[in-house]
């Protein structure tokens, strides 16, 4: 059976723990290769070698560093499309949109190759008389990424190209489901130039987490996932000193105005809602129909659509098929289950996933999209982030009631509102409490020279994700104040604040 391991010093480690993970075929439904589950000697192993690579990295001219991230921007576009059948093998995804995940990715390091001028600080010329002040960017050292499955190449790539770009070194920690496009992407950072021990990969679960994020030798942690995660990372870390960012969970709602282009928005939020199998952070979960005619049109169309959608294997010859298989059995009996729970607590279940048979893959984790309407808050399927096919419709007398239904959720990742009325997307954009909002564009992730990340439960810490952000969150500044007096001349002892 295939074996996948560590990442560490450059090379492929089999690690120190003899604990495996199972790997499966979410299409066939079979265990398709075993990964390694490092404990805290790999954790320490990995950790070493990337704190003995920082010095030289981090002395390496920025140009330098950049050029190398080229040549590893240019490797990922030849393997675009093998990179992407390992997501899609592994996850479940289909093919086009596992290459779209791999093109995000690439996006990111490009906006990193940049980084000779992202990092540049500022001065001031004469703030006092013969005084000049100047601002460095200075990189932090070894920098821990831990990424959750449902984007197994773009989330890490949302970390560490600029991470290293700054001049840290890099320990990644995937998800042990889709573990394999991890150590890819160390073989094609090695293949582009990089230096061994710059950046390392250690597979695992919860422990290997726990000591990664604890290790005295780690300067800051990255973490993308759920929310009660997020928050155990975002405070063990802190409390152990490091720098955090800890992006959390979602309920992301999208608002329906009576005048919007309803065949548009409908075509807009099956691909959000049920795109990926639901397993995205940014997926639309609650579709917020204004007024009860806008809602039965929408009721009517999503059931419509709903039936001609094509769920199957991942990877087909010929068209992809709109969504693939969920992640592993245990997800798809947990999707299961909140669909029961929305039955049991009242709400009205529209079109049953769990209905759809697929005789041709019985033991692939397929579901078909179920659709609810007449949810509200109290209910688990509105409050819950479920992480599948699973749309919910609340509805809403007005603009206003539908922002105050948003606002009052726990989660606030992202949103939208489709609209041809510029007055009610100025006065959702302004007055909603989400950090990031779609104008009639359902899924609003920002390009790579932006900042990903939400508000409330959705995030922990105040830096977002690459763009600006990025670069603030793995560099810390350090500000110089310098004065060259034509000779030394002696004035006596101060004691007071200096003002000039």
């Amino acid at each position: 059976m295939r074996q996948i391991q560590h990442f560490i010093d450059g090379e492929l480690a089999s690690g120190h723990s003899t604990e495996r993970g199972e790997v499966f075929d979410p299409t066939a439904g079979y265990q398709q290769a075993e990964v390694a589950l490092g404990d805290e000697q790999d954790v320490a192993d990995a950790v070493n070698a990337a704190h003995a690579a920082f010095g030289p990295w981090s002395h390496l001219t920025p140009l330098r560093r950049a050029r190398i991230l080229f040549k590893f921007k240019s490797l990922l576009d030849e393997n675009r499309d093998a990179l992407a059948r390992l997501i899609a093998s592994e996850h479940g995804k289909v093919f086009s949109d596992a290459q779209g995940e791999v093109t995000r990715g690439i996006e990111v390091v490009e906006f990193a190759c940049g980084m000779p001028h992202l990092q540049k600080g500022e001065h001031s010329l004469n703030v006092g008389n013969g005084v000049d002040s100047y601002s460095l960017y200075q990189p932090l050292g070894v920098c821990v990424g831990i990424t959750p499955f449902n984007f197994p190449a773009m989330v890490p790539m949302w970390m560490f190209p600029i991470a290293i770009a700054a001049g840290n070194t890099f320990v990644l920690k995937p998800a042990d489901k889709d573990p394999s496009v991890s150590v890819r992407l160390a073989e094609l950072l090695m293949e582009a130039g990089l230096p061994p021990g710059v950046f390392n990969v250690v597979q695992g679960r919860g422990p290997t987490a726990n000591a990664l994020i604890t290790h005295p030798g780690v300067a800051a942690v990255s973490f993308v996932g759920s929310t009660p995660i997020a928050k155990h990372i975002y405070t063990t870390a802190a409390e152990h000193e490091k720098r955090v960012q800890a992006l959390g969970g979602a309920k992301n709602h999208m608002v329906i105005m009576p005048d919007a282009d309803l065949d548009g928005a409908v075509d807009a939020l099956m691909g959000a809602a049920y795109g990926s199998a639901g397993e995205r952070c940014m997926a639309i979960s609650v579709a917020v129909p204004v007024g009860e005619q806008t809602a039965e049109r929408l009721r009517n169309k999503l059931s419509e659509h709903l039936e001609n959608l094509r769920v199957g294997p991942s990877l087909v010859d010929g068209p992809d098929n709109d969504m693939g298989p969920l992640v592993t059995a245990e997800h798809l009996e947990r999707i299961r289950s909140y669909i029961a729970s929305g039955v049991e607590e009242g709400a009205d279940l529209v079109v049953d996933g769990r209905k759809r048979s697929f005789d041709t893959n019985p033991s692939g984790y397929f579901i078909g999209g179920s659709l609810f309407d007449h949810t509200r808050p109290g209910m688990r399927v509105y409050d819950e982030e479920i992480f599948g096919p699973v749309l919910c419709m609340a509805r809403a007398q007005d603009l206003e009631s539908a922002i105050a239904l948003i606002n009052a959720n726990d989660f606030a990742n992202g949103t939208a509102i489709f609209t041809e009325s510029g007055y009610a997307a100025r006065r959702f954009s302004e007055a909603i409490e989400v950090g990031m909002v779609g104008i009639n564009v359902p899924i609003p992730v920002p390009m790579a020279f932006h900042s990903f990340g939400g508000w409330k439960r959705s995030l922990f810490g105040p830096l977002h994700v690459h763009g600006p952000d990025g670069v603030r969150f793995y560099t810390r500044m350090k500000t110089v104040t310098a004065r060259w007096p034509e000779a030394a001349v002696a004035h006596g002892d101060a004691y007071s604040m200096p003002t000039h």
